[in-house]
């Protein structure tokens, strides 16, 4: 016997998958940070990161005024800047890039023989506006841009470090908790494009209307 769908409006289904995940959560979050665990929860019905996601001191607070002033938000694959909303970053003054298909990104990362994602870390690093960069996939490029960022030539007013993975990922991540930089973590293997897409979108639906 066939079981028939919930009829529910298109425009309803985000919003009762909300009510779900504020039902459901193991327990209350901080109002601060609770729009961007609610969203990234959201994107991928994974409750663990109600606990894994780590907050630095002011960073939410960084972020948003980094995309009032108009940020270019970096990732680190194409992936995650499809998953922007890049219309209502747009409002902001702001817009979305990824520097992996790069030519110039490609040549170095042959040159110095590492990967394209460690190269582009270095092409943002030459972005003179407010810049968050967004690494849900590459270990290898938050690690160098924890370099950077300790020699002093990356400065990113909010680095959102949720590579997913096995290899340096933990170690990348724990590089960025060890940083002066404001980062949102996510603590342990788990991560990936689709949540640095999500924070990347709370962040903007927290002083921006959605598009």
């Amino acid at each position: 016997m066939r079981t028939e769908l919930e009829r529910v409006a298109p425009d309803e289904i985000e919003a009762r998958s909300f009510e779900i995940i504020e039902r459901e959560l193991p327990r209350p979050l901080d109002p601060a940070v609770a729009p961007i665990v609610k969203r990234v929860i959201h994107a991928t019905a994974d409750f663990d990161f109600a606990d894994s996601l780590r907050f630095s001191e002011g960073a939410v607070e960084a972020g948003l005024q980094a995309l009032r002033e108009g940020a270019v938000i970096v990732t680190d694959t194409t992936m995650a800047q499809a998953g922007i909303n890049k219309r209502a970053l747009a409002t902001l003054g702001g817009e979305a890039r990824c520097f992996i298909a790069d030519a110039a990104v490609a040549e170095a990362a042959k040159r110095l023989g590492v990967t394209r994602s460690a190269a582009a870390a270095d092409l943002a690093a030459q972005i003179d506006r407010p810049l968050i960069l967004a690494i849900g996939n590459a270990p290898t490029a938050l690690a160098r841009a924890c370099e950077l960022i300790d020699e002093g030539r990356l400065s990113p007013r909010l680095v959102i470090g949720v590579p997913v993975g096995f290899v340096n990922v933990v170690r990348s991540k724990e590089m960025l908790m060890e940083s002066r930089a404001p980062h949102i973590v996510a603590l342990g293997r788990k991560g990936g494009s689709t949540v640095a897409a999500a924070i990347c979108n709370a962040l903007i639906y927290m002083i921006a209307e959605r598009k």
